[in-house]
């Protein structure tokens, strides 16, 4: 019992709040690129959007693009972002 006397300023806690503090701490160790072993890759959940050449270069392909569904916008009011009434140069 390492950690017996750290319960409420009690003796006791027992293997139950050993084992509590382990799953506890295996929690707060989340793996990145740093902390993780030396050939650990976590990317960053991206598709590739095509295929690297033999010189380097890199041809999209475009089955592999994202395809965006736009609604209709025919006769939807839309307001301006910015004001008209703003000037056109700030200094």
């Amino acid at each position: 019992m390492r950690y017996g006397g750290l319960v409420g300023g009690t003796r006791g806690g027992g293997p139950f709040f050993e084992q509590y503090l382990c799953k506890h701490r295996a929690s707060l160790n989340i793996l990145t690129s740093k902390t993780g072993p030396r050939n650990y890759y976590k990317g960053n959940n991206c598709l590739s959007t095509g295929r690297h050449t033999s010189k380097g270069k890199y041809i999209l392909i475009a089955e592999k693009l994202p395809k965006y569904v736009v609604p209709d916008l025919t006769g939807f009011p839309l307001k301006p972002y910015v004001e008209h009434s703003t000037p056109k140069n700030i200094p």
